[in-house]
């Protein structure tokens, strides 16, 4: 036993020491250098909680991202989940087409995020893309959709959304498939309609899915970067930049590692806020439901 023991131990070691490399050991060098003043063209200089403080009372930029960040989750999450649950709703029976349809849905998440926002790129240029084309067709001047400060970010969560409908949808429908027939059965003999039926059998039962699908969407509209990147490049002026895309600017354009390392954690911090208050909601509303 106690060979077979160390077997396991050696077994497991190579995945140790890549975690330990490749992720533990530059989370605490990201850290450690959150609290320094450094950069490619200057000493690094300790500075304590200086990059936090000039984050949260120095940098009207950092606010910005704040309140963009918090624009694309508010708007994008709520979508997302209407939307995915909708189509599963819809492609959950085997009717004709489903096949086609669930293929043609799930497409875009297997394509590469950099080649999906440079196609829409295209499509919403202002003077040739394919959407003012058509609305000159009818007799519509299109805006400059990503170019117009209260167009660009619901442009960028337009195209975000079409990309991302796919996973959300696959997992719906595997909970959607989950749920045993004889409930439907016995609300069709109470006389129930469609919409009682989908509140009071489906939904309690699809919740704990509901919560998880509602738990990584939310995390990942907090990383969005390669759409705004691509489409917008955070402009214009400030009204797209989002956490990531802001960490980014300042390391690799500024050059301000520390300062980029400080705004990581506070990104890192808010999504372990709101990941602890999702699963306590999600525990209570569980147990509630059943």
């Amino acid at each position: 036993m106690q060979r077979e023991k160390w077997y396991g131990y050696l077994f497991i070691l190579p995945m140790v020491i890549g975690y330990a490399l490749f992720l533990l050991g530059p989370i605490i060098a990201a850290f450690t250098m959150s609290f320094t003043d450094w950069s490619l063209i200057k000493d690094e200089q300790f500075i304590g909680l200086g990059n936090y403080i000039k984050a949260f009372t120095k940098d009207p930029v950092f606010w910005s991202t704040v309140w963009n960040s918090l624009y694309f989750t508010l708007v994008f999450v709520p979508l997302n989940i209407v939307l995915t649950l909708a189509l599963a709703l819809l492609l959950k029976d085997k009717i004709l087409g489903v096949g086609f349809f669930r293929t043609a849905i799930f497409t875009p998440v297997v394509t590469s995020i950099v080649v999906w926002a440079t196609v829409w790129k295209y499509i919403f240029q202002t003077d040739n893309g394919l959407v003012n084309s058509i609305l000159r067709i009818v007799g519509i001047t299109g805006p400059a959709w990503l170019y117009d400060l209260s167009l660009a970010m619901p442009t960028v969560i337009i195209v975000t959304l079409l990309k991302g409908l796919g996973i959300n949808m696959v997992i719906f429908l595997a909970a959607l498939n989950d749920v045993p027939h004889m409930y439907y059965e016995a609300a069709k003999i109470d006389g129930a309609s469609r919409w009682a039926t989908f509140r009071n059998v489906t939904l309690p039962l699809i919740t704990p899915s509901v919560f998880m699908v509602v738990m990584i969407t939310m995390i990942g509209s907090l990383k969005v970067f390669g759409q705004i990147y691509v489409l917008t490049g955070g402009g214009p002026g400030t009204s797209t930049y989002v956490f990531v895309y802001y960490i980014y600017e300042q390391a690799f354009k500024m050059y301000e590692f520390g300062y980029a390392s400080a705004v990581a954690f506070i990104l890192f911090f808010i999504i372990f806020v709101l990941t602890i208050l999702q699963w306590s909601l999600r525990r209570r509303w569980v147990h509630h439901e059943q």
